[in-house]
């Protein structure tokens, strides 16, 4: 829900906003007030009245104080009054008994590493940024779990005809063991017969050679291709024998 200008400056003259870093100090105490309202909310809701509005409600069950609890959120650490009740039934699903991050941290890594971030730098800026302190070993056991997802995908079945297919390399430099090394990444576009563009596979190979773009025909045709009317490609040597061997 949108805030109207006039009560942003409201906030702004109130809070004594004069920087970023007063902006992050209010937001990180609205969300932890807001937390902690809706919280209590759900303790109404689970005791079946509001706090000192029990009247003759047929139950034995009402609040028994608060227990304190640290969270890690976007905005840094914080703390909130969990509620509790007198028969320990009460277990909020704003924030699970057990959870401590709400941050969506794995969110986070995954995206700041599908902008090409070494597991360092993405250690540095979550604990810049968040001030959450993750090893750079956690990092690496996160972004791993969209490995079966990136298979999933480069194996997935394809239509049995595209009008055409443009097959290039794209060229970059990685660092792998202290050295800077090319590495080439195999790029399959296809046109589909209702004219959209669709990424049929990516593949990442030392360098470019027809030998591994065979290799990547072969597993179109494994994949459901049988017919490409148009092939469009530069003029490495062999590209044309490779197209001719898997496609007639």
């Amino acid at each position: 829900m949108p805030v109207a200008k006039e009560q942003i400056r409201q906030i702004i003259s109130e809070n004594n906003i004069n920087s970023v870093a007063d902006v992050y100090t209010l937001l990180k105490d609205s969300f932890k007030d807001i937390l902690q309202e809706l919280m209590e909310a759900e303790m109404n809701a689970a005791l079946g009245y509001e706090k000192n509005q029990k009247g003759n409600l047929p139950t034995d069950n009402k609040r028994n104080g608060h227990s304190t609890k640290t969270l890690k959120s976007q905005y840094g650490e914080f703390q909130v009054d969990i509620p509790r009740d007198r028969n320990g039934e009460f277990e909020p699903k704003l924030i699970p008994k057990y959870q401590r991050d709400i941050s969506g941290i794995e969110e986070k890594v995954i995206s700041l590493y599908g902008r090409g971030m070494s597991t360092r730098d993405i250690h540095d800026q979550l604990q810049d940024l968040y001030g959450i302190e993750i090893s750079a070993e956690m990092v690496s056991k996160i972004t791993d779990k969209i490995l079966p997802a990136v298979k999933e995908w480069q194996a997935r079945p394809l239509n049995p005809v595209y009008p055409f297919v443009f097959m290039d390399c794209i060229h970059y430099k990685v660092r792998e063991d202290g050295r800077i090394l090319s590495r080439a990444a195999y790029v399959v576009l296809g046109v589909t017969v209702e004219g959209y563009k669709d990424i049929l596979s990516i593949t990442v190979g030392a360098n470019e050679t027809s030998k591994f773009w065979l290799g990547m025909l072969n597993d179109l045709r494994n994949r459901g291709v049988k017919e490409v009317l148009f092939f469009c490609v530069d003029g490495l040597p062999g590209f044309k024998d490779a197209i001719q061997a898997v496609y007639p």
